[in-house]
């Protein structure tokens, strides 16, 4: 009995009357018995034309699930077997033992299948048997299908070491001018005795401590500037990158800045919004406790609130930061606006924030630990050099740190921020790839910008809805 028309389980054996696996009746059942006065049938003759089987089985029949097709040569007479199925995509498939045809792409019975010539449940979708689809196609660093999370990763990792020169050089100079703004921070005002000395003096007034507060303040501003902007810059780039990686192309350093510069000012703009939204929550949530301490209410309720507002603030932001976490990639590679990117960004994320943000989440934490273990023995060997030992890096005071340890740990700093902003941006990009592809089947447009044929088209002699 059959599932489907012109499909038959593999392995199935001849049914127990006689008659091959899909074979059909006669319509009358005595209409091949011999009458009582009819001739006896002549003993087979050598060389004669023998029958089709199907008609009249030999009564021993082997068991079902065992037999295999003949090695030796074939009788006189006996004709060879059909040859094996090719590789295409569906198609008829060589007929049986009788010569039948086949049943289509998916064989039948007398079709050629698995076992050899004569089994049913023959396969002849995917190349012979039941592997699965065709692989899809990989021009570049992942292959044009709905992606896995090890598969976002994996490409993230193959665009650094594919394209090694540009995206290490892009990340080497935006990682380098960070860190000497840091490493001047930390020697120049973090260090400088007049602006931490204050926060060491029990006899120093309000006013010395609010002046060494604010000089504090703008140098951790500028440095924060400074790393952003960086950020920006290496963001846009790597974005460019990534996505020609995907395509398979070839990218400069120079090619990426001339393709991204024109978006870089909207990325400014979306990360300051994005920026000023965070400010506005954390306001928001804290702002009942604030009113209280300065309206002289109880200072332990104040605090109570403003403790209970950064609570509730917290799922508030990251649930944000995943609903507007494709928003780069979305303007970068869209060329959309500030406000059209972040609605990009809600619409692919709908329905995946939580696989979104466990990609995301993994990847940082990847990145995280492969900068430290590449920084640790800077640090290490920053603390041995320098004299200044463990302790005063770990000190809770500001300043005090010499610049032999500044410098040589800077080094550490510079070579794990080239691993991790490749990684974030690739996977961010690739995320924002995946999405969309299952979303909107950007895998087509993909395969026509990287030259594919045909790719999307239906095999030749495929049936519709098969």
């Amino acid at each position: 009995m059959t599932d489907t028309p012109g499909w038959a389980s593999p392995g199935s054996a001849p049914s127990s009357d006689g008659r091959e696996p899909g074979a059909s009746a006669p319509a009358d059942p005595t209409a091949d018995r011999p009458g009582p006065d009819a001739p006896a049938e002549p003993a087979a003759q050598p060389g004669a034309q023998p029958q089709a089987p199907g008609a009249k089985w030999s009564a021993e029949q082997p068991p079902a699930g065992q037999w295999s097709a003949p090695t030796g040569p074939p009788s006189p007479g006996q004709a060879p077997p059909p040859p094996p199925p090719g590789p295409g995509w569906g198609g008829p498939q060589p007929g049986g033992p009788a010569g039948q045809p086949g049943a289509g792409c998916y064989g039948g019975p007398g079709g050629q299948g698995p076992g050899g010539p004569g089994v049913p449940g023959g396969y002849g979708a995917w190349g012979g048997g039941w592997g699965g689809p065709p692989p899809a196609a990989k021009p570049g660093v992942i292959p044009l299908r709905p992606l896995g999370v090890g598969e976002i990763l994996d490409g993230a990792v193959s665009t650094m070491r594919t394209y090694w020169r540009t995206v290490l050089g892009i990340s080497l100079s935006v990682a380098l001018v960070t860190q000497i703004a840091v490493i001047l921070l930390q020697g120049l005002v973090l260090n400088d005795t007049e602006t931490t000395g204050a926060f060491d003096d029990p006899s120093a007034t309000a006013g010395e401590v609010g002046r060494a507060f604010a000089e504090l303040m703008a140098g951790t501003g500028v440095v924060a500037l400074v790393s952003v902007i960086g950020t920006i810059v290496a963001t846009a780039l790597l974005t460019t990158v990534t996505s020609r990686a995907v395509l398979g192309k070839q990218i400069t350093a120079g090619e990426a800045w001339r393709d991204a510069r024109a978006q870089v000012p909207g990325l400014f703009g979306l990360l300051l919004l994005l920026g000023l939204i965070s400010v506005g929550v954390v306001a928001g949530a804290t702002l009942p406790g604030i009113l209280v301490a300065v309206a002289g209410g109880n200072t332990g309720l104040s605090i109570a609130l403003i403790v209970l507002g950064v609570l509730a603030a917290v799922p508030v932001l990251l649930w944000l930061m995943v609903r507007f976490s494709l928003a780069s990639p979305a303007l970068m590679l869209e060329k959309q606006g500030i406000r059209k990117s972040m609605s990009r960004s809600t619409k692919l994320v709908s329905g995946s924030w939580w696989r979104v943000l466990g990609i995301q989440l993994l990847a940082g934490i990847i990145a995280n630990i492969m900068a430290s273990l590449v920084g640790l023995p800077f640090v290490v060997l920053a603390a041995v050099v320098s004299g200044d030992g463990m302790q005063a890096f770990l000190s809770t005071t500001p300043g005090h740190v010499g610049w032999t340890f500044l410098v040589i740990s800077g080094v550490g700093s510079v070579i794990g921020a080239m691993v991790t902003m490749p990684v974030n941006a690739g996977v961010t990009v690739l995320l924002y790839i995946d999405q969309r592809i299952r979303r909107e089947a950007l895998d087509l447009e993909l395969a026509r910008a990287a030259g594919l044929q045909d790719y999307g088209a239906p095999a030749p002699g495929a049936v519709p809805g098969s």
